[in-house]
Order: C-alpha cells, then structure tokens, then sequence
C-alpha cells in the first residue's frame, strides 16, 4: 500500500495510508451516491403527482443543479471557516431537510425548495470531502485518491437504483427518496469521524470570496474554460442519449440497459484514471478523455438501432471514466496555500455551471434545428475542452517527496507540478520559476 502524508499549509504533516481512507471517506461515498442514484430518476415523478406539468417537472428536477451552482462559492468559505468535519455536518443537514421537503411536499413550490437544498448540500459535501482528501494525500497519490472518490460516488450511484425500486415497488417514488433519507445521514455520520485537518487556520478568515476569485481570475478562466467544458460533456450525454434512444425507437426498457451498461464502464476505469493521472500527469489523462466524448458525440447522428447506441454510450462511459477525478486534481494542484477551501469552492463552480448549462444547451439546439445538430454541437465543445488542456493542462506527474523531506521539521512548500504550463500559486522547488498567483504563462 502506498503512504501518504497529511499536509497543511502551516508545514505539518503526518504519515497516513490511503487504506485509511476507506471507511471515513470512500464508503461513505458510496452511500451518499447510493441514495442519490436511488432517488434522481424518482424527483420528476414526485413533481407529477403533485400536479406538475412534464415542462415544470423538468424545471424542478434541473433546480438541483442551480442549487449547487449558487452553493459552490460559498460552501469554500464554510469549509475554510469550520473546517471539513462541521462542513460535512452542515452539508449532511441541508441533505436531509431538502429530502424530507420533497417527501412531505404539499405543492410543487415545496418540492422546489427542497431540490434547491439537495443541490447546495451536494456543493458543500463535494467540496468538504475533496479539501479533506487533498489535506491527507501526497501530491504523487492525488489522482488516485480522487479519482477513487469520484468513483464511489459513482458506483453508488450506479446501484442505487436496483436498491431503490425494491422500495419504489413498495412505497411508491416516495419509497426511494426515503432510501436517500437514510443513505444521507450514515454517510454524515460516517465521514464527521474523520480527523480535522485545519488546513486553514494560518489564515482564519483573511480572505474574502471576491479577492480569491480576483486574484485567481487568469486560472479560473484558462483551465477553468476546460473544466466548464468537461462538466457540459458529461452531464450532456445524461440529456441526449434518452432523447436519442426515443428518437430510434428504443424502448424505456432497452435504454435503462443501455444506461447501465455505460455505467459499468464509467466505474470499472475509476482507478485506472487515478493510476494514469499519477504515472502519466493531468494533460496525459484530460486529453484523450475529451477526445473520446468527442469521437462519442459525433457517432450519434449515424446510429439507427439500440445496438449501435449502445457502443456509443459505453464510448462515452469510458470517456467519463477516463476523466474520473481530474478536475479535482487539477484543482487541487493549482490551489494557492491558504486559500484552498474558497479557490477550491471557485473552481468547483466552473465544472458545475457546465454541468448545469449542457443539457439545456442539449435542449434549446435541438429546439432550434434538430436532435443531431446538438450531437455535433458537443462534439465540438468536447474538441475545444481538449485543445485547451493542451494549452492550459499541467503536463507532468508530480515528483515524489523523499520520505525524509516529509519529516523535516522546517516547513516546506506545498508541492506543485513541475511544468511550465502549469498556472501555479505557490513557488514550488525546482528550475522552473512558476509565475504570480493566478497568473497562467
């Protein structure tokens, strides 16, 4: 097993294995994503019964998504100010409130809200538990843990729906969201076991969200660009491929399994992402990944049976497999010292608007033209967000830190990549002098 470190900005580290993170970080994760997966497909189905129009169930069930667009500024600033531990707590409450809303909801407006909660507590637990992984592990293991994080939540969310429609069978959509109840307060309770970090107390409260965002506003619109254009790639295919399926005639039955099967691929090449992204470096991982929603996107139009979709929805699930974890360690790379719950809270917000914006844009292209046109359209976003990790993306893996530098008891600093594409926060050692905060060369 490899060793890692627990790192601080203050210099303090601590030996620690990544095995220790399984059952304060990576079962938990399951959990949460279990319960998540159990209850996404049933949000749509609440807002029918109460009354609401497939145009406005669509609305409601897109709110989650706006609520963790609007959350992710400041859920950096909640972690940065109670640290990963109270975060998680917070996130796990505003979990439970915005499922018990949709449970108990009278009216589609108290469904609404409830949705919003679901979507800000998304933000703030994705960003608690990323700030603790990244505090924990050395940079020469970050992809790995990342990239495993990514994937429990998403082999969670992969079984999460054969788990829920025992219940839904029973209960009704209700049964699931109760499944996601449950599933939101063990993964709590489970990862507030964790050890706090205080990753941040060199710097209590010294730095507002809009200085980090000013400061940092050259990497945030570089790499940024392509972690915006990684979000709508892979949350567009969750839009197109239904629409697509329905456009060839598949039945609801032949597209669950389609689905399913592309899952499986997404979650079978979690930790080979991770190995890749440490042994090869970020751009070595973003580029290929982008190339194969790429190559996926502009087959749509040319497939005409379920057997053809289905190759090209495992193409985009080892598209998505391939990118597992990498705009998290990406972020987590180009993080400056001090500031790295609110910059990570910024950065998170650029993946997350394009998550928000692809399968809109999926809709408001199809509406305009037709189905295929908005296949080409991402075809070319995908082809963009690879020409920009070209440009933009760190070319290297990091170097791994002498057992015995980790135990100095001079502080050190926070290891960087050593690439000149690389936007960097922090003067790392080497020969290469990285350029001001924020600043990409």
């Amino acid at each position: 097993m490899i060793s890692s470190s627990v790192e601080t900005d203050c210099g303090a580290q601590s030996p620690v294995r990544l095995r220790t993170l399984v059952w304060t970080v990576f079962v938990p994760m399951v959990l949460y994503g279990t319960g998540s997966g159990a209850a996404a497909p049933m949000y749509a189905l609440r807002a029918l019964d109460l009354g609401a129009s497939i145009g406005v169930a669509g609305v409601i069930v897109a709110l989650s998504g706006l609520g963790m667009v609007l959350a992710d500024l400041p859920a950096g600033r909640v972690v940065a100010r109670i640290g990963e531990r109270g975060a998680i707590g917070l996130g796990s409450a505003l979990g439970v409130v915005g499922v018990l809303c949709a449970i108990c909801a009278p009216n589609v407006g108290v469904l609404a809200a409830g949705m919003l909660c679901n979507g800000a507590a998304g933000a703030v637990w994705g960003l608690a538990r990323q700030s603790y992984v990244v505090a924990v592990v050395a940079p020469t293991d970050r992809g790995r843990a990342l990239s495993t994080l990514a994937g429990s939540s998403r082999l969670g969310f992969f079984c999460g729906p054969f788990l829920g429609a025992l219940l839904v069978h029973a209960m009704g959509p209700n049964g699931a969201l109760w499944l996601q109840f449950a599933m939101t307060i063990l993964s709590g309770a489970a990862m507030v076991a964790i050890r706090s970090t205080d990753v941040d107390d060199a710097h209590p409260g010294g730095h507002s969200l809009r200085s980090v965002v000013v400061e940092n506003r050259r990497v945030l619109g570089t790499l940024g660009s392509a972690a915006l254009l990684v979000g709508a790639a892979r949350a567009a295919r969750l839009a197109l491929l239904p629409l697509w399926a329905a456009h060839i005639g598949a039945s609801p039955s032949t597209t669950s399994l389609v689905f399913g099967v592309a899952g499986a691929m997404d979650v079978l090449m979690s930790y080979p992402a991770g190995v890749w992204l440490d042994r090869y470096g970020r751009r070595a991982t973003g580029i290929p990944s982008m190339l194969l929603f790429a190559a996926g996107y502009a087959a749509i139009p040319f497939t005409s049976s379920a057997l053809e979709l289905a190759g090209v929805a495992v193409l985009l699930g080892l598209a998505n497999g391939v990118s597992n974890g990498l705009i998290m360690t990406v972020g987590a790379d180009v993080a400056p010292a001090g500031q790295r719950a609110e910059f990570l809270g910024a950065w998170r917000l650029t993946h997350d608007i394009g998550s928000f914006v692809g399968p809109i844009a999926v809709g408001l292209i199809s509406a305009a033209t037709v189905l295929g046109a908005s296949a080409i359209a991402l075809a070319a976003a995908a082809s963009a967000g690879a020409a920009a990790m070209h440009r933009w993306f760190p070319g290297a893996a990091p170097t791994p830190q002498p057992r015995d530098a980790l135990s100095a008891t001079t502080p050190a600093p926070q290891p960087r990549h050593q690439s000149s594409d690389t936007p960097s926060a922090t003067t790392p050692a080497g020969p290469v002098p990285p350029p001001l905060t924020g600043q990409v060369p």
